[in-house]
Parts: C-alpha cells; structure tokens; sequence
C-alpha cells in the first residue's frame, strides 16, 4: 500500500516556474489592453454627460421663456438664470455649463463639450 502511494506521487507533475510565468506575463498584456480600452470610453461619456447638462439647461431656459408670458424675457445673465431656473426648471445648476446672452437669444455652452 505504502509503495502505491510513493509511486502516484512519483509520477505527479505539476506546473514548472516557466510555465507559470508565462501565465503571468499574459495576464498582463490582456490587462494592460482592458486598461486602455476603457480610458477610451470614459472619455466618450465625460463628452455625452457635458452634452446633457448642455441640452437640460437649454430646455429649462426655454421652458422659464414659455411660462413667462407677462415678461416674455429669457434670464439676463447666468446669476439670474441660476436664480429662475434652480427651484423650478433645474434640480441643481450642473458644473461646467455657462449661459450668457446673446443679441436676445439665450447661449448656453459646455466645458468639454
């Protein structure tokens, strides 16, 4: 009985440290393509997510323009605008966007947009 078992493990192989490195170094590559491969589409929602915030802004200043018929006036600069849009049209001013006037016409831009 005792001979069986010595002779099983005589004849056991494992994974030589070659093998086991290989393994490693090709983990690593397939990683380092994954790391890049995301970056890329982080960046694509970073300019998405601006183009939103841009487009919410735009509909809540047409909507205050709408719903203000005594004045029929759009907000004359980004502090009033903050102030007539936030409690009613907008949850909360978004980060990036700017809103001035222009020749009448309200222009709301993005950074990064």
């Amino acid at each position: 009985m005792l001979a069986q078992i010595r002779k099983a493990r005589q004849e056991e192989s494992g994974f030589t440290l070659i093998e086991l490195l290989m393994v490693i170094v090709i983990l690593g590559i397939l990683s380092g393509i994954v790391v890049f491969a995301v970056n890329g589409i982080q960046d694509k929602g970073a300019v998405s997510a601006c183009k939103a915030n841009v487009n919410t802004v735009t509909t809540a200043v047409e909507a205050f323009y709408a719903n203000t018929p005594g004045t029929a006036a759009y907000p004359a600069d980004q502090a009033a605008a903050v102030t007539a849009l936030v409690p009613k049209y907008l949850h909360s001013w978004p980060t990036g966007v700017t809103y001035t006037v222009a020749a009448g016409a309200p222009v709301v831009t993005g950074a990064g947009c």
